[in-house]
């Protein structure tokens, strides 16, 4: 499975207050906090929650989530394993660049609202199917192709007349533009109830 990030600015803000112009968010850093999988799956939980959230509760959800259980079945050595990491590594890195604002005396996690204006969509791509951008490109070869082929007078697609074909490929880009709207919806981080890039792994992993 391949998986890719898009982020697009939904809304302006005042900005926050003590953001200095060095650790103003831009797309490329919340490329690049989103290009770990702990970190994005920290950002889908506090899009969830929508509050302040303890590094123990996030650490719980995190071990829930990368071994695919229950919250009540994480044992103190998962938790500890994602708890290490996210305290070391990764919260550190995203309140340095104003993703996240950790409060390492009080061990609370709160998204900034700059980082709320980001839309950010997960494009999960399964083992065996292509991305859209690549299933747009295949369908006007197709239709190109037919189009010609009809033009010179190949039978038996000469038989239907070029209006025809206009509200064929109309209908048929209309519909896939649909599809792939509603699928937008679907994988937009902190939409659904667990992150869309979850797989079983096949064996646990301390990440770094």
């Amino acid at each position: 499975m391949k998986t890719g990030v898009q982020a697009t600015k939904s809304g302006t803000t005042a900005g926050n207050q003590g953001l200095s112009d060095e650790t103003h968010l831009t797309t490329e850093v919340v490329f690049e906090t989103l290009s770990n999988r702990r970190r994005r799956y920290t950002i889908h939980y506090l899009w969830q929650v929508d509050d302040s959230v303890t590094i123990r509760d996030l650490s719980e959800q995190l071990a829930a989530w990368e071994n695919r259980i229950d919250r009540q079945a994480v044992t103190p050595k998962q938790r500890k394993r994602v708890y290490t990491a996210l305290h070391q590594t990764h919260l550190p890195m995203m309140d340095r660049v104003s993703a996240v604002v950790y409060d390492k005396d009080r061990g609370t996690i709160t998204m900034t609202e700059e980082f709320q204006t980001f839309d950010v969509y997960l494009d999960v791509v399964p083992q065996d199917d292509i991305p859209w951008s690549q299933f747009y490109l295949t369908l006007g070869a197709v239709f190109s192709t037919l189009i010609v082929v009809a033009a010179v007078g190949v039978a038996p697609f000469s038989y239907m007349g070029g209006f025809g074909y206009a509200i064929f490929v109309a209908a048929t880009f209309t519909l896939a533009g649909c599809v792939h709207t509603l699928r937008d919806r679907r994988t937009l981080v902190g939409r659904a109830s667990t992150p869309l890039d979850i797989e079983p792994p096949r064996e646990i992993v301390e990440e770094t």
